[in-house]
């Protein structure tokens, strides 16, 4: 091979003038750099859709059905993160998959949270928007995958939080960016909200201090344009997954501390309440 190769090469220095293999050489350059524009921005008129060229997703379960929904790696991935705040006294609300997953031996004491009766898994039946069932509890770590976005008064949702979070404690928080509506809750409860990373932090200042609150932001236009479509995790290249655009947010994880003394910094915002 190596052979036929070289006879080839020499055979066309030999055959094809100089000027001529410039000018091929210099029109094989050109095409090269048009192709590589033409991937990173195609002209009008060529982009393909394929697959996703419908007007109906490929499946409105998430990706549920297909694999690992993937907003679930970036909310795992941020739980893992902070594995070590899972401990002591915890509140999940849904179940205990979280807890028992990252918390592990950490976790003292386990409450699940619904805000209705019929699920086998809660301990606790109580309202974030309006604290009851809350009265007089107080726990180490909260976790809320997913969650306020359901709650039509956020704010007030936030406010229970604080006030149910110990001195010290930490808030594990995810919410929805770029994300269909989830018809499930929807038809139950609710399913009111979408946010920006400006909105969310703002939401948090209310009740929190700057210097409480860490957020990340996960997703770009790949990953909320495949969740959209509902295709799963096990559909996109790993390294679709490591590049974060703040201006596709699909995935807001907050990390939101109590203060060890308690502030009450609610307080100051009260009017806005």
């Amino acid at each position: 091979m190596e052979e036929t190769v070289i006879l080839l090469v020499g055979f066309f220095r030999n055959v094809i003038p100089a000027s001529l293999r410039g000018r091929l050489r210099r029109s094989w350059e050109g095409s090269r750099r048009w192709a590589a524009r033409w991937r990173v921005r195609p002209p009008v008129g060529w982009v393909r859709l394929g697959s996703l060229n419908r007007v109906t997703p490929i499946s409105r379960a998430f990706g549920f059905d297909r694999g690992t929904p993937i907003d679930r790696y970036y909310i795992e991935r941020f739980l893992s993160e902070h594995a070590v705040d899972i401990r002591g006294r915890v509140l999940e609300v849904g179940d205990d998959g979280y807890m028992r997953r990252f918390g592990g031996d950490r976790v003292t004491q386990r409450e699940v949270l619904h805000v209705s009766t019929g699920n086998p898994q809660a301990t606790l039946v109580a309202s974030l928007e309006t604290g009851q069932g809350l009265a007089g509890r107080e726990y180490d770590c909260l976790i809320l995958t997913q969650t306020l976005h359901c709650i039509y008064d956020m704010r007030a949702a936030v406010r229970t939080l604080r006030r149910v979070l110990a001195p010290g404690g930490v808030a594990l928080v995810t919410l929805p960016g770029i994300s269909q509506i989830s018809r499930y809750d929807a038809d139950r409860w609710g399913d009111y909200w979408r946010l920006t990373p400006l909105a969310a932090h703002r939401l948090f200042e209310e009740s929190f201090a700057h210097e409480q609150i860490d957020m990340r932001v996960y997703g770009n236009v790949l990953t909320a344009t495949a969740f959209l479509q509902g295709m799963a995790l096990e559909d996109l290249p790993r390294h679709a997954l490591e590049h974060d655009d703040a201006d596709y947010p699909l995935v807001l994880c907050l990390r939101v501390r109590q203060s060890a003394t308690r502030e009450n910094t609610a307080e100051r915002t009260s009017s806005v309440s």
